[in-house]
C-alpha cells in the first residue's frame, strides 16, 4: 500500500523487485491512489493494480476499497504509509499477516510493526525504511527503485533524442523544494554558453527540455520565454510519466529539485543533480543513479532544514538555502 505522491510510489518500487526475487510465484498487487496508476502501467511484476480514488467519496470509496482487498485473501498486507487510512485498510484487509510502521495510528492492529525513524541524524535511505519492512521474510539488502517505460513509450521519445539533450525539471509541489526561476534561468544560460564542462562540446546542437506535470507548462514557459534560441524546449504536459522516465534515462544531464523527477532518475539510473534548498538529503531522499551530485548550500544556515516536506512560503521570507546556492558548484558535478 502507498497512495501518496507520486515520489513516494518510486520508492516503494524496491519492495516489489526483492519480493519477486525472493518469491519468483508470488502474485504482487499494488494499492494507489487514482492519477498515480500510469507510473506502473505495464509493470511485469505487479499482477494488479488496485486504485483508490481519494478526490471524491473517499470515505465510500475506502469501504469499496477495503472490501475488494478482503474478497483477495492476501497472505500479506505490506502498507508503507504512516497515516490513518492506510492503517484501516490494512487493519481490516483480513490478510494472513499484516505489516506496518509503528507510527501508523493503526499499528496496534498490526501483525508486525517495524519502528520508523527519520531526521538529519538518522541518514537512513527512505529505500531503506521501506525495505525494513519485509525484512524478516526476505534479507537486509539493499534494492534500487525500477520503472518500466514499455517499447512504445522509449519509441515515443526518439524524436527528442536526435542530438544532445539535459532535462531540467524546474517545480516541486512544496514551493521551498523548487529552485527558483531565475536561478533556472542562469544555469541554463549557463549551459548554452557551454560553462558546463561535462555537456556536449557542440553547444548548438545541445538541447534543454523542460519537463512537469499539465500543471508545470506555466512555470516552464515563464522559464523558457527568457530565451529566444529553439534550444530550450517546454515539454511539460505532452510527455506521460514513464515517457518523461525513459526521455530522462538517456540525458547527459538531469537537473532536479528533491522532488518526483529525482526518483523517476534513480529508477532509470539516470544522470543526476539534485538541488536541495530547504530539505536535505540526509532525510532519506536522496539520489540513488550511479552518476549523481547534490547541490545545496555551501555553508550552514540557521534555519535549514526548516521542514521534511517543505512549505508554500519560506518561514523566515529570505528564502536564502535557494537563492544563495552557488553556481559555479553545478560546474564540477557528474
Amino acid at each position: 500500500i502507498q497512495t501518496a505522491f507520486i515520489g513516494d510510489v518510486i520508492l516503494a518500487t524496491p519492495l516489489i523487485e526483492k519480493l519477486k526475487r525472493f518469491y519468483p510465484d508470488a502474485r504482487v498487487d499494488f494499492l494507489i491512489r487514482k492519477g498515480n496508476e500510469s507510473l506502473l502501467i505495464g509493470h511485469p511484476k505487479i499482477n494488479t493494480i488496485i486504485i483508490w480514488d481519494k478526490q471524491k467519496n473517499k470515505f465510500f470509496n475506502l469501504i469499496n476499497t477495503i472490501s475488494t482487498i478482503r474478497k483477495k485473501k492476501y497472505d500479506y498486507v505490506i502498507n508503507i504509509q504512516r497515516f490513518a487510512s492506510s492503517g484501516i485498510i490494512t487493519a481490516f484487509s483480513g490478510a494472513k499477516t499484516t505489516i506496518g510502521f509503528n507510527k501508523n495510528p493503526f499499528s496496534f492492529i498490526f501483525s508486525q510493526k517495524v519502528k520508523h525513524k527519520i531526521g538529519v541524524d538518522g541518514k537512513q535511505h527512505e529505500v531503506q525504511r521501506n525495505l525494513s519492512l519485509i525484512e524478516s521474510f526476505t534479507d537486509n539488502s539493499f534494492e534500487k527503485p525500477k520503472l518500466y517505460p514499455s517499447k512504445s513509450d522509449h519509441f515515443l521519445v526518439k524524436e527528442f533524442q536526435s542530438y544532445p539533450y539535459v532535462c531540467i525539471a524546474p517545480t516541486s509541489v512544496w514551493f521551498t523544494k523548487q529552485f527558483p526561476s531565475s536561478q533556472w534561468i542562469k544555469l541554463i544560460t549557463l549551459l548554452l554558453n557551454g560553462s558546463w564542462k561535462n555537456i556536449a562540446n557542440d553547444q548548438n546542437n545541445l538541447k534543454i527540455y523542460l519537463i512537469g506535470a499539465p500543471n508545470d507548462y506555466s512555470a516552464c514557459e515563464t522559464i523558457k520565454l527568457n530565451f529566444s534560441s529553439n534550444q530550450v524546449i517546454n515539454l511539460a504536459g505532452k510527455l506521460t510519466l514513464l515517457q518523461t522516465a525513459s526521455l530522462m534515462s538517456k540525458a547527459q544531464m538531469n537537473f532536479v529539485n528533491d522532488s518526483a523527477p529525482l526518483h523517476i532518475c534513480s529508477a532509470m539510473n539516470a544522470n543526476t543533480t539534485a538541488i536541495f534548498c530547504s530539505t536535505v538529503p540526509e532525510f532519506g531522499f536522496g539520489p540513488l543513479s550511479d552518476n549523481h551530485t547534490v547541490i545545496e548550500l555551501d555553508q550552514p544556515l540557521y534555519c535549514r532544514p526548516c521542514g521534511l516536506h517543505g512549505f508554500k512560503t519560506c518561514p523566515e521570507k529570505h528564502f536564502r538555502c535557494s537563492f544563495e546556492i552557488n553556481l559555479e558548484l553545478f560546474s564540477n558535478s557528474v
